[in-house]
């Protein structure tokens, strides 16, 4: 029987080789599956980003330069505008592993409260809209002392918020609406978001481009700021945030006091976008938000996600609904395709959150 001759470098190599073998091995052996999967939990929106590309692309080949034309594509930006806004909002509060149910409410009175401090105890416009925008913010700041010192459940303090808010609208504005003509002649800083820009043959809201520029905002400020970090740590696990020194009771106070913000200018706008003043308006708007979120690709299990996803989700409701308008086909077909796509997205969600598990 030949003897093994080998030395020890010979062994010592054979040892050094194997782990290296065993990592390419580990390397390769990810699937491309697995590889998108991974890709995807990286960049939430990407999948929202894809579906909006391809659904211009569907409805342009199917409806050509008239779905294509550069008036068509601005006017979904105009009529997505609210959606978009109230949505930056709810995603704060989503990252956080929330609800905001009532994010509605909030726009509609404060921008009932602008209307009504201007017109009934005549304040000058830019106060009346400067108490509309504190109002917002201080009920948003009693959602999240509730929810982050009394420890209630964001649903029920929301849900419980949305009756109040939606009863005292109703109750302070006696079901009054403010005409766009009388508006327009003694307060029209209150339909300034209104106002259209032409950008060739596009035209342009400026509360469309308030919604850009809000969403980079505060994308720009969750990425790059240790408050939006915060954030994000609060919602994958607050008990292991507080460990880590994060302020978790005020980071959630906050968020909801700055999402009572944002939907309070949402509804600054909305007066813009409706020309008047009206305390029915925008009543579903907490579901419209919600659906843009979740559609965005931002999961509801907190601590995940992009706000440039939720733009992406309103804009895909947004094309979706003028492009089957367009198109003829009934309304209902949008509600159809809209809850295929909520459905969709969560199912994506959970499938992505295995790459992390």
């Amino acid at each position: 029987m030949p003897s093994d001759t080998r030395g020890p470098q010979d062994f010592e190599r054979d040892l050094g080789a194997a782990p290296q073998g065993v990592a390419e091995f580990a390397e390769t052996s990810k699937t491309f599956v697995q590889r998108m999967q991974s890709a995807l939990h990286k960049t939430p929106s990407l999948v929202p980003m894809i579906v909006l590309v391809v659904s211009i692309a569907i409805f342009g080949m199917v409806l050509g330069k008239k779905f294509f034309s550069a008036y068509a594509l601005t006017l979904i930006l105009q009529q997505v505008a609210i959606t978009g806004i109230v949505g930056a909002a709810q995603t704060l509060v989503i990252l956080t592993a929330g609800i905001e149910l009532s994010v509605g409410a909030i726009m509609v009175i404060c921008s009932v409260v602008m209307g009504q401090f201007t017109f009934r105890y005549g304040l000058p416009p830019g106060i009346s809209v400067l108490c509309g925008l504190c109002l917002g913010a201080f009920i948003g700041f009693l959602n999240g002392n509730m929810v982050s010192r009394l420890k209630l459940p964001p649903f029920i303090v929301t849900l419980g918020m949305w009756q109040i808010v939606l009863a005292a609208n109703f109750l302070y504005s006696a079901n009054e609406t403010i005409r766009a003509q009388d508006i327009e002649e003694k307060a029209p800083i209150l339909q300034l978001f209104g106002q259209t820009v032409r950008v060739g043959g596009a035209v342009l809201t400026w509360g469309a481009i308030s919604m850009v520029v809000l969403v980079l905002v505060l994308a720009w400020v969750l990425k790059n700021t240790s408050w939006g970090r915060h954030v994000y740590a609060v919602g994958d696990d607050p008990d292991a945030a507080e460990l880590a020194g994060v302020n978790v009771t005020g980071t959630l106070v906050s968020v909801y006091t700055l999402t009572g913000l944002i939907c309070a200018f949402a509804g600054w706008v909305l007066i813009g976008r409706l020309g008047s003043v009206s305390p029915t308006s925008g009543q579903l708007e907490n579901i419209n938000s919600i659906t843009a979120v979740v559609i965005g690709g931002i999961s509801l299990f907190g601590g995940r996600g992009s706000i440039l996803g939720t733009l992406f989700g309103a804009l895909i409701v947004g094309v979706f609904s003028l492009g089957l308008n367009m198109y003829g086909t009934d309304p209902q077909w949008t509600y159809l395709l809209i809850g295929a796509l909520i459905i969709g997205a969560v199912a994506v969600d959970q499938w992505i959150r295995k790459a992390s598990a």
